[in-house]
């Protein structure tokens, strides 16, 4: 079986870490996901540095999250592949949330994707044959790579137009919107879209 590079499940549940609340939360691209794993699941990336949010505190808490999306990735990380998830995240955050609100990436954050992008990613591989062409697991760089290349894509013009916060007033989480009617307005119907509906019903019966 020849495995393509299809676009890779997105989604995941976010913990509030003041008081357990979770919900699941898909960010609707790869790479949103990834950089929701750590602060920027505060205030949408805006509320500096909170350690609280931190998912990734050692080398196999990053190995977790990857071998949960990318079958091919051996399980071992390093110190040095954290610090290298790390900066990448970092910077597709900050990009993902200064296009949310119209200003443009800054060129640092800019220079970290495309370098790690132009590193080997996961290749694809067809089944079948009776050799191994080298290496059989891929390594958490590599995972990386993959990550940093699919944020290419979605900061590119055509993507970022998908990109936007949610429409709840107190609610600046961003997301991509891959629905086909680009109609998207909330980060999750289970948290701000029921929230959403509550106030308009109130608001309805009050008048």
């Amino acid at each position: 079986m020849y495995r393509s590079k299809t676009p890779r499940p997105t989604g995941q549940w976010i913990t509030w870490p003041t008081d357990d609340r979770r919900w699941w939360f898909d960010s609707g691209a790869l790479a949103l996901d990834f950089a929701y794993t750590g602060s920027m699941a505060y205030a949408g990336g805006m509320g500096g540095d909170r350690p609280e949010w931190e998912l990734w505190r050692a080398p196999s808490d990053l190995a977790d999250w990857l071998t949960r999306r990318f079958e091919e990735v051996d399980a071992a990380a390093t110190d040095r592949d954290l610090a290298d998830a790390i900066t990448l995240r970092s910077a597709i955050a900050r990009t993902a949330t200064r296009i949310a609100i119209g200003e443009d990436p800054a060129g640092e954050d800019i220079d970290v994707v495309n370098l790690f992008a132009a590193t080997a990613d996961i290749p694809p591989v067809l089944a079948g044959g009776r050799r191994q062409a080298g290496r059989s697991r891929a390594r958490s760089g590599h995972a990386l790579s993959e990550i940093a290349r699919a944020a290419v894509h979605l900061f590119s013009a055509n993507g970022r137009a998908r990109i936007r916060e949610c429409a709840a007033d107190d609610c600046r989480i961003v997301f991509a919107d891959d629905s086909r009617s680009n109609n998207r307005r909330w980060c999750s119907m289970q948290r701000c879209g029921n929230r959403a509906k509550v106030r308009a019903h109130r608001a309805r019966s009050d008048g």
